[in-house]
């Protein structure tokens, strides 16, 4: 996982891939649980004003002089508590493009120490955390996926169908990403959406 993450991270360019989309960042954070690897999700709050009640990782725009790793790490810290300290940032996955939010999206990777910390969701911006067992995801119940729009604009939309929730849209293309990696499966190239 941290060799095909740190050769994504060395690869992707570093800025927006359309000239209005807004940088940003998200965070995959890795742990161990019972069944294996979890990852991160969020449920985001219902009062927000995009994506409201959607399956995502923690993220957000990335502010003036920052990276994308201090990005990802502080609004984790501000959406979940969770504390910058307990991750090891191992890399990137290839970063996407979604046209509905404008924005260019660098997923970063990281892996916490023992097991997961209690963490804290913050009113304002997450309704659940969940961690979710990679193993999970990879069941044949859980993953479907259908082509949507027509050529040459046509594409792959992913869904994750957890037992109350689903993932979906750019968070499923992510999850869907990072099971290639995990698995040390060869894709293709992503599209640029």
């Amino acid at each position: 996982m941290r060799r095909r993450s740190a050769t994504a991270t060395q690869r992707q360019p570093h800025l927006p891939t359309f000239p209005d989309a807004r940088a940003s960042a998200v965070l995959i954070a890795l742990a161990d649980g019972p069944q294996g690897a979890e990852v991160l999700l969020t449920k985001r709050s219902m009062h927000l004003s995009n994506h409201r009640g959607e399956i995502s990782f923690p993220g957000g725009r990335v502010d003036s002089g920052e990276t994308y790793e201090q990005t990802a790490v502080r609004e984790a810290d501000e959406e979940v508590a969770l504390p910058g300290d307990r991750l090891d940032l191992i890399g990137r996955l290839d970063p996407l493009s979604t046209v509905v939010s404008r924005s260019y999206i660098v997923p970063v990777v990281g892996t916490l120490a023992g097991p997961p910390p209690l963490l804290q969701a913050s009113a304002a911006e997450v309704d659940r955390i969940l961690w979710v067992p990679l193993a999970e995801l990879t069941r044949a119940d859980t993953y479907r996926e259908e082509w949507w729009g027509t050529a040459p604009l046509d594409r792959p939309m992913f869904f994750f169908h957890l037992d109350d929730e689903t993932v979906w849209g750019a968070t499923a293309r992510i999850i869907h990403q990072l099971l290639r990696v995990a698995l040390d499966i060869e894709s293709p190239e992503p599209p640029t959406w």
